[in-house]
């Protein structure tokens, strides 16, 4: 069975064959930390325990799953992520990445289209001591604009197109991370900045595969 150091190892391994399309060939240590520091076991179901340090995807339910370790990490990674910032999540699934960015950012917003995910992950990261995450239920397509604007965005489903009230909320200077493509089809990680000016610019990291983006906001 993988344990945690081990998971990591093979994170800092992945980064380094990876690095000519993602441009990091090594991550902070302070990525590195958060991932050794979360318990990813308390985020899986029961029946995938024995599991929970493989570096590959585990499902959580409702067709949902908790993401790669290694993308987990590069996602956290493309944000550059400061102690102050304030992070919006779009896609809370099993806690896992939010529990992450709390170790990392000041503040963490969100958003699960699923009610059942969002309760459940609420008790893991109270549990674990992410209580001051703050957690909804709806469609994260349309963001959180009593909490905007974010000095990073990370979506964890993937979209037919950035949606536009993510962009509106990402503040001047941020940075979203989001999966681009069709439903079970080509996808691209794609790397969003707006600059001080409110300029947005992007350009695609890695292929990836994630489950879609749902609500009426996710074009799906």
């Amino acid at each position: 069975m993988t344990t945690h150091e081990q998971l990591v190892e093979e994170i800092e391994q992945e980064a380094r064959e990876t690095a000519r399309w993602t441009g990091r060939d090594r991550f902070d240590p302070r990525v590195l930390r958060a991932l050794r520091k979360v318990r990813r076991e308390a985020f899986v179901p029961a029946a995938t325990v024995s599991h929970a340090y493989a570096n590959a995807p585990l499902p959580i339910g409702r067709g949902q799953t908790i993401s790669q370790p290694f993308i987990v990490a590069l996602m956290t990674e493309l944000l550059d992520l400061h102690p102050e910032d304030h992070v919006l999540e779009v896609g809370t699934g099993s806690g896992y990445q939010a529990a992450v960015l709390a170790e990392l950012a000041d503040t963490v917003c969100s958003i699960e289209v699923i009610p059942e995910l969002t309760a459940r992950a609420a008790a893991v990261l109270a549990a674990e001591g992410y209580g001051r995450v703050a957690l909804r239920t709806g469609d994260g397509a349309l963001g959180w604009p009593e909490r905007a604007p974010f000095d990073a965005i990370i979506v964890t489903a993937a979209a037919r197109e950035v949606p536009p009230a993510l962009l509106e909320q990402l503040g001047p200077g941020g940075r979203m991370v989001i999966p681009v493509g069709a439903q079970y089809g080509d996808q691209e990680l794609r790397l969003v900045h707006k600059d001080a000016e409110g300029n947005v610019t992007s350009r695609s990291v890695l292929s990836v595969a994630f489950v879609p983006l749902t609500g009426g906001g996710g074009k799906e």
